[in-house]
């Protein structure tokens, strides 16, 4: 027969400890539960809203949460493909969170550092061919010397303004709006102008003037659409001479415009589309393309992504892209989308499903290459819009937003 000792464990308790664990738990339970019923019950323009987190959470393809579905239930797994299958990668995206840097984008380490940096943030939804965020559009702000009529720059090369005898066949049978005015043409930023024609002048920003400016190329626009059949109206309303007046700021040119568009709205049920054309800053290495042997000024679509509807506008915008690139591969620079600080973020883009915000060259662009860029355009434009038309015979914008 075996014998046993028995052994005996002593466990040593320190309450001391135990208490003092208890109530830190407490007080952090507490604490969070106070955070967030404070948080929630403040009036919404008081709540915090978090820029970064919104970023990141944008960089969460829709196949990995489809992959987070599959670790549950694998039916989901099968719809995937094979770079679909992996799991975005936690430690960047945790490191984005954090510190809002993405280490695909250098603007990232300087955006939120430099003041008035972001003005030049935004994101590429569709690259046109050479498009990167070294050469995005530029919102550029003129300084307050450039936009007093006493400062003014003396003109020149004005006999440069050519109309070129472009297009489509004039004797081929096309479709027509009748007396029907369906095409909005606006200028928000009315005085950017062109430095070719523009004494003195050698700093982008300081290109604006109050006779010579994108209302030109608004005028070869109408020209252009109406050629093909589309009724198109246009307001040359000097938004900028409005702001003077007003005292108010560059950068508060929208409001000034908005008015300007939803009388033109009001006025006119026939509208379907609404088209701000605007002028970048960047030069001409940037804003120009060789088609055929012939120079060209490079359009680019901007999308404002600060209104719930605006995936009606990026669509409209990423299809007539699309169709510049078939016609015209290289005119089209792609489509831009802005929002956050430093810019207005809506661009009147909320008045309708069909508003376009245009940008129509850079500031070392001639007039010679801006109509061509007007009739290629208006051409693929007819084409978009006569198209559009079969489809649904109801096309208009969406109702006014207050």
């Amino acid at each position: 027969m075996r014998s046993y000792k028995a052994t005996n464990y002593v466990v040593a308790v320190n309450m001391k400890s135990i208490i003092k664990g208890t109530i830190i738990t407490v007080i952090a339970m507490l604490s969070i539960l106070s955070i967030s019923g404070l948080l929630t019950s403040v009036n919404p323009q008081y709540r915090i809203a978090s820029d970064s987190l919104n970023q990141a959470a944008s960089e969460i393809k829709g196949e990995a949460l489809y992959k987070l579905f599959g670790l549950e239930n694998r039916s989901f797994n099968s719809i995937l493909t094979e770079e679909g299958k992996e799991l975005p990668d936690i430690s960047s995206l945790l490191f984005n969170v954090a510190t809002n840097i993405r280490f695909d984008d250098p603007r990232s380490f300087l955006g939120r550092e430099l003041p008035g940096f972001s003005i030049f943030d935004g994101e590429i939804l569709v690259a046109g061919e050479g498009t990167d965020f070294t050469n995005m559009p530029i919102e550029s702000v003129p300084p307050r010397e450039a936009l007093d009529p006493e400062n003014e720059a003396q003109l020149k090369n004005i006999e440069d303004f050519t109309k070129e005898n472009g297009g489509r066949d004039a004797g081929k049978s096309i479709p027509t709006t009748g007396d029907k005015k369906t095409v909005h043409l606006y200028f928000t930023h009315t005085r950017e102008s062109y430095l070719p024609y523009l004494e003195g002048v050698i700093n982008p920003d300081s290109a604006m003037h109050s006779k010579i400016n994108v209302t030109k190329v608004g005028d070869m626009l109408k020209a252009d659409l109406e050629r093909l059949g589309i009724g198109t109206s246009i307001d040359k309303t000097d938004v900028i001479q409005k702001l003077n007046h007003k005292g108010l700021d560059y950068y508060e040119a929208y409001q000034e415009s908005r008015p300007l568009v939803k009388t033109a709205m009001t006025n006119n049920k026939d509208l379907l589309y609404l088209i701000d054309i605007h002028r970048d800053s960047q030069r001409k290495n940037v804003t120009t393309a060789r088609i055929n042997g012939k120079a060209f000024a490079k359009l680019a679509f901007v999308v404002g992504e600060e209104h719930p509807d605006y995936e009606q506008n990026l669509k409209v915008a990423t299809e007539l892209h699309n169709l510049l690139e078939s016609e015209y591969k290289g005119l089209s620079r792609g489509v831009i989308s802005k929002k956050g600080s430093g810019t207005n973020g809506k661009f009147n883009q909320d008045l309708s499903g069909n508003a376009l915000l245009l940008e129509f060259g850079g500031v070392d662009n001639t007039f010679e290459e801006l109509e061509r860029s007007s009739i290629a355009f208006a051409e693929v434009f007819a084409d978009y819009y006569w198209q559009a038309e079969k489809v649904d015979h109801n096309l208009s914008p969406e109702p006014v937003r207050q």
